[in-house]
């Protein structure tokens, strides 16, 4: 799918910065969950090397964290491992 992102993206497709706006942020989780692989199981430094090749301002604890809250990724009770959420979000529901 194509966001609304370009702005926050260098040549390489690379997030340079985290919008402050919403609206923004959503669509940038959106795109960032695009590259996990569905029914793929990762540990937190996947996760974090993973979003490490996709942003420029080096915070993937920031980026695991939004998936995670957003519920675009879901994690073990014991934060171990981490997979992509079945039922991933809509930009109806999270996009006013």
């Amino acid at each position: 799918m194509i966001y609304p992102i370009q702005n926050f993206l260098d040549s390489a497709g690379r997030l340079v910065l985290f919008p402050a706006k919403r609206k923004m942020k959503m669509y940038c989780l959106f795109y960032l969950a695009e590259k996990f692989e569905p029914s793929r199981r990762y540990t937190e430094r996947e996760v974090n090397d993973l979003l490490l090749s996709w942003h420029t301002f080096g915070d993937p604890a920031t980026l695991r964290r939004e998936l995670y809250d957003y519920r675009f990724l879901d994690r073990s009770a014991d934060g171990r491992s981490y997979w992509l959420s079945p039922q991933q979000p809509t930009p109806e529901q999270l996009i006013p």
